[in-house]
């Protein structure tokens, strides 16, 4: 277990030879003195290094590492501590303040999902300066086996939209504007696709078209083939015409494409001008997450609760829960659309399911 304050908060003393970096900085490329010895028709691959360290991970992972880097920084110059060399006793103890509360004055106790990510954004940054820190080491293990056993709970589910919903979500979209054919038409993919919003807004027009693609569509004459690259490689989802053309996702994207003159990469990008320009950038995630909130509180989705209960019910993953939900086909065409590694995984996304269709208590004969 972690040693009393005064012996444990003794060993974190500064030392000349390790200034602490600068707070939420992440560190993802060599020493500055490492890139100067290199001849000069290296640097070239040196940005090119740079390039493939960004593509390693998301940039949502990126900003959630950089702010949890932050959060960490900030308690420890509160306490008067440094960050460098990596201790094990004093991230036990920051984990620890950030379960109680204790880790920014009049703060709240953060989640054990808030916490894990915490710690593995510091892991990470830590390794990035090189110099690894020992999850594992008892400091730490040890106290985050007792984060988990008195803290966790369930995970709180975002309400499913279900295909009623989506339709009275639709309604409240203008169909005349450029705005109202693109939120259509991220919508109706969505739904159908089964897609996180990062997939949706990281989707391209046609294959290879730009860096930051996450995939890209294929409009066939039976419906829509989307390619998409995931954390384990890359995955196809087939979306079939609807049986009318208000509500397939299909017609919905191409009137987007006809109408808003795209015909090379980012699929979803802003509408500018008073919603008569389209841009050149591709749409932020947090986009689709603020079109499902608008739609659903504007169409009175779930209106026997509270605006502000329903505000915290709707998110983009309703539009994949939606899908699990409503979809009566076999349970294995929803994981393969969802792109599920297991069944259990995909019935977490199915809200309305028949949870006693199989009795075992009838079975055993009680």
């Amino acid at each position: 277990m972690i040693e009393s304050a005064p012996e444990s908060l003794e060993k974190h003393a500064p030392e000349p030879a390790a200034p602490a970096p600068a707070a939420g900085q992440p560190v993802v490329t060599p020493p500055a003195e490492t890139e100067a010895a290199l001849p000069a028709h290296l640097e070239r691959l040196v940005d090119r290094a740079r390039d493939y360290v960004d593509a390693a991970s998301s940039a949502n992972t990126r900003r959630a590492y950089a702010s949890d880097w932050a959060h960490f920084s900030g308690w420890c110059r509160r306490q008067g501590l440094e960050i460098l060399p990596p201790s094990p006793q004093l991230v036990g103890l920051y984990i620890t303040a950030c379960a109680s509360g204790a880790a920014i004055p009049g703060g709240r106790p953060n989640a054990v999902a808030t916490i894990e990510r915490r710690l593995s954004a510091i892991t990470w940054n830590y390794t990035q300066r090189g110099t690894p820190l020992d999850r594992r080491d008892r400091h730490i293990a040890t106290v985050l086996a007792g984060i988990r056993n008195t803290h966790a709970a369930p995970p709180r589910q975002k309400e499913a939209v279900l295909p009623e919903d989506l339709i009275a979500m639709l309604e409240t979209l203008d169909r005349g504007s450029l705005r109202g054919l693109r939120d259509r038409a991220m919508l109706l993919l969505g739904f159908a696709g089964g897609l996180r919003r990062s997939e949706i807004v990281g989707l391209d027009v046609g294959r290879d078209q730009t860096q930051d693609g996450r995939g890209w569509i294929e409009i066939l004459d039976k419906g829509l083939l989307v390619t998409l690259r995931g954390k384990t490689g890359w995955r196809e989802v087939e979306i079939g015409r609807g049986s009318a053309d208000a509500t397939c996702p299909v017609v919905a994207v191409q009137t987007w494409l006809k109408l808003a003159r795209i015909g090379h990469g980012p699929l979803f990008r802003r509408v500018t001008g008073q919603g008569k320009d389209v841009g050149a950038e591709r749409l932020n995630d947090r986009e689709v997450a603020r079109l499902v909130k608008r739609t659903a509180l504007a169409a009175g989705v779930r209106g026997d609760l509270s605006e502000g209960e329903r505000a915290m019910k709707f998110a983009g993953h309703s539009l994949r829960a939606g899908l699990a939900s409503s979809a009566e086909v076999d349970e294995r065409h929803v994981q393969k659309q969802l792109g599920h590694a297991s069944a259990e995984m995909t019935r977490r996304y199915q809200r309305r399911r028949d949870r006693f269709r199989v009795n075992l208590t009838k079975a055993a004969g009680l």
